[in-house]
């Protein structure tokens, strides 16, 4: 039995088949008339079978049938031209119509005189015609925006299916070469040994756990980014507080200077007062201690 990463050669074969079909179904040319074609010849099955007729005439003018690769922009352009053709020809037989109407009513033996109260009445029906037609205009409307988002939504799946069905070609066609080199390294890695990594189990998983492991240390590593955003201002106020500190110690620092050099004169001028009776070198002496006992109050202050 075939593993599902390693496909057997009727899958292989059914997924060229499918292929085969999606390229042919992609090959295909679709037209307004194209498309439209068959419902046309049913109804004119129809229509001719109820008349007595065997067929109908074929159109020999196709404007749509011009376009030798047709994309859903040139289908609409021939979508407007046939609107605008079939608007011109209902506006042409329109006024035929009501010219030989009135030609006949005209030139006939009696004349057609038409009553006021004729003309009422038909104006209420026209009235009430105008009505419906605006009605089933309102729904056609509705319909043909329908039809559009249906046929634009179907164009753009069938791009999709095109993209993906040369992509499986490409695919299928690489298959055989990459079968050929599992086939060459898997010599290799027998030769090797599988314990090669039996000091880290992860380098042994397979594709899915691999990736699942991957997504597990992408979020550890944000949850760290955030952690270290967090932590970035206390960084930098602690940052400021260690300097107010090393100036602090500094200013102490230089006071333990000056008292310590404050205490060794002060020792000496009272080495020198005790070597002399010179009342003098005795005051002096005193002022020194004094000015030093001041500094070390100072200090433990």
């Amino acid at each position: 039995m075939a593993s599902p990463n390693n496909p057997s050669r009727a899958q292989r074969s059914k997924a060229l088949h499918v292929a085969a079909e999606l390229q042919d179904f992609s090959n295909q040319d679709f037209t307004i008339i194209g498309l439209s074609e068959p419902i046309f010849s049913a109804l004119s099955s129809h229509h001719s079978s109820s008349k007595g007729v065997n067929s109908a005439t074929p159109r020999t003018s196709d404007i749509s049938n011009v376009s030798d690769s047709p994309t859903p922009s040139s289908l609409e352009a021939d979508l407007s031209h046939y609107k605008e053709l079939f608007s011109k020809l209902r506006f042409s037989y329109v006024e035929q119509v009501t010219k030989e109407k009135f030609i006949r009513a005209i030139v006939g033996d009696p004349p057609l005189i038409v009553s006021s109260q004729e003309n009422a009445t038909l104006e209420e029906i026209n009235a009430s015609a105008k009505s419906m037609l605006q009605e089933l205009k309102t729904e056609v409307s509705s319909i043909l925006l329908s039809l559009e988002e249906r046929s634009q939504d179907l164009a753009t799946r069938y791009e999709r299916v095109k993209a993906e069905t040369a992509l499986l070609v490409e695919l299928l066609d690489k298959i055989p070469a990459l079968e050929n080199r599992i086939a060459e390294l898997q010599p290799i890695r027998r030769s090797q040994g599988d314990n090669d990594h039996s000091g880290n189990p992860d380098m042994n998983l397979p594709l899915g756990k691999t990736l699942a492991l991957v997504d597990n240390k992408r979020r550890e590593l944000g949850r760290l980014d955030r952690q270290l955003e967090l932590l970035g201002p206390q960084v930098l106020r602690k940052s400021m507080e260690q300097e107010r500190l090393q100036s602090d110690v500094l200013g102490l620092e230089n006071r333990k200077s000056n008292s310590i050099y404050a205490a060794k004169e002060a020792k000496k001028n009272k080495e020198d007062v005790r070597g002399g009776d010179d009342l003098e070198s005795n005051g002096r002496w005193h002022q020194a201690s004094v000015a030093v006992l001041s500094q070390l109050l100072t200090l433990e202050e």
